[in-house]
């Protein structure tokens, strides 16, 4: 047998259930601490198949007369949810929906995921988790993924253990303090890390016991959940500061000594000075990623480099302008640099030059650099004070507008149309999330721009027709990138995250956007094709990890795709012996 057929689908984690390491095919067990059988078997949602249990399987595990006599496969069983699902008008009512069938019905959950996740995943994601996270404590039902609060502190390790599964891979946590463009949830942050490793599973195959979501409850600074009845957090005001920091610093070294070196750690919608900070500390002693800062930077790179097919040039080519110099904003500039300097040699100091940024006081220029946060500094140029996105537009003349502000209708009338007086095709990505806080609407860039532009947001629109020509709006989507990301860091074992690895995940989407989507105006392939996209991205991130020296898992595999591939979980049922 070669090497490769000896790893696991799991990416060499110890595969207890023997749900991976056999065909499917192959007849599998429905272990718990025992045998699951009748009654217990219906409530366990990993093994729970419904109406799909077979005659002999309602012998052999004791379900006779728990389930109506008729035998549904696993499609008519989609189908009729698909149907029941389409019924609901409202998208909370469907998110509610969705979260109630992956508490009793995994296996079904994913399939109906992966098979409709054009349909699906913005109401597993953006922008419905939005609302889901604001109303959490109402629609709150079972407690999924732990919590960990201030009241936790000294015993993180102990809470750790509490979680059944033992094999790891995948940790999303959040403290809750910036929840999309929404601002402070507090412990109601969770349906994000929830959210987040549904995709894992669904886009990027991981398998659903080896992902963990996480909330850190520090409390919250919002009046109106510390006030609301049915909030489901401490109600406190947030730790900051030391107490905060200790607490963060235990967490990590308790899920280091738990799961190991190798568990991947995405942080998720930190504020934005704690977010940069534990990156920064964390980066060089654990493999941690997150997902604002890098996973936003490396999807919109992508499309950057999938549009200079559209814009002609090369990426040093290009100016660009940017309304937010947050997490994401930084981020993007940062990974924008580094690829330029990839691409020419050129030193990165020069390269961001060529980058420009506007924040809530004007364009970032060198006569501010005294008073901006450090993560600014480096965006901070030579030029007179510049006071409004308009002006800055005007002065700066980019061929790119990038919004990551998280304030709604930002790229005004004004704006947009200054950008098509300097460019025949300009490419404007309004980024901000959900659709509400977008900087414009995919209808307004189109019109505004006489059908000129190309155009790309962080929530979907529908697409648009303009003078006779149908335009499909771009979607730079986290959900592009975070799944394919961490599959190819747990295939090759990766130790840490580098730099590299994220441009090579931005090469390998760009890679798959085809001369037909462009046709189409499109920078980003479509979602229906996810699966795929997500294994070709694993794959050049788990070479540029074995390139680096940062992969454990030797040898490496010959065909890093087809290995991909072979890892990704399957939400076919299986047959029980």
């Amino acid at each position: 047998m070669s090497n490769d057929a000896d790893y696991t689908a799991a990416g060499r984690c110890e595969d207890v259930y023997g749900e991976d390491a056999a065909s499917l095919d192959q007849p599998v067990t429905p272990w718990t601490v025992t045998v699951a059988s009748g009654y217990s078997l219906l409530r366990d949602p990993r093994h729970n198949k419904g109406l799909a249990f077979t005659g002999n399987e309602r012998d052999s595990h004791y379900l006779r007369g728990l389930l109506p006599p008729v035998v549904l496969t696993q499609q008519l069983q989609e189908k009729k949810l698909m149907h029941n699902i389409r019924q609901y008008q409202v998208p909370l009512q469907r998110y509610t929906a969705l979260m109630e069938l992956q508490e009793r019905n995994e296996r079904l959950f994913y399939k109906l995921l992966i098979d409709n996740v054009e349909e699906l995943l913005p109401v597993v994601y953006t922008p419905t988790v939005g609302e889901a996270c604001q109303k959490y404590g109402s629609i709150f039902k079972r407690p999924q993924g732990l919590y960990i609060s201030l009241k936790e502190k000294g015993m993180i390790l102990e809470v750790l253990k509490n979680w059944p599964e033992r094999s790891v891979q995948v940790i999303v946590v959040t403290d809750g303090e910036r929840i999309l463009g929404l601002g402070d949830l507090g412990c109601q942050g969770m349906g994000i890390p929830v959210g987040k490793l549904s995709l894992y599973t669904a886009l990027g195959g991981v398998r659903p016991s080896a992902c963990l979501p996480i909330t850190i409850d520090v409390g919250t600074n919002n009046e109106k959940l510390l006030n609301d009845e049915f909030y489901i957090g401490l109600r406190q005001r947030r730790a900051t500061g030391q107490e905060y920091a200790e607490l963060l610093h235990e967490f990590m070294t308790a899920v280091k000594q738990n799961y190991g070196e190798k568990v991947l750690i995405q942080f998720e919608d930190f504020a934005n000075h704690n977010a940069f900070e534990l990156l920064a500390k964390y980066s060089s002693s654990h493999l941690v990623f997150n997902d604002d800062i890098q996973g936003t930077a490396s999807v919109v790179l992508a499309g950057l480099l999938a549009s200079l097919r559209l814009l002609g040039g090369t990426l040093a080519d290009h100016r660009f302008l940017f309304l937010g110099a947050g997490e994401a904003g930084t981020g993007i500039a940062e990974l924008i640099a580094l690829e330029i300097s990839k691409q020419t040699g050129n030193p990165i100091e020069e390269n961001r030059k060529k980058i420009w940024l506007v924040d809530s006081k004007g364009l970032i220029v060198d006569s501010r650099k005294e008073s901006l946060q450090h993560f600014k500094k480096p965006w901070a140029h030579e030029h007179e004070p510049v006071k409004t996105l308009v002006e800055a537009v005007k002065a700066i003349k980019p061929t790119i507008l990038i919004g990551t502000s998280g304030v709604g209708k930002q790229f005004t009338k004004e704006v947009v149309e200054a950008m098509a007086s300097l460019n025949e095709k300009p490419l404007i990505m309004a980024l901000s999330n959900p659709t509400s806080q977008a900087e414009c609407t995919a209808e307004e860039a189109y019109t505004w721009t006489e059908g000129r532009a190309i155009f790309a947001s962080g929530s979907p629109f529908d697409p648009f027709e303009y003078n006779g020509k149908v335009f499909v709006p771009g979607q730079a989507n986290n959900a592009y990138i975070f799944p394919g990301f961490g599959l190819g860091v747990i295939i090759s074992g990766a130790i840490r995250v580098h730099d590299d690895m994220l441009l090579a995940a931005s090469e390998a989407l760009a890679a798959q956007v085809t001369e037909e989507h462009h046709e189409r105006g499109m920078i980003y392939p479509p979602f229906s094709d996810i699966r795929k996209i997500s294994a070709n991205i694993a794959a050049k991130v788990a070479a540029k990890a074995y390139e680096l020296g940062l992969a454990s898992h030797l040898p490496q595999p010959k065909d890093l795709v087809k290995y991909a591939e072979s890892c990704m979980y399957s939400p076919r049922y299986r047959t029980y012996r």
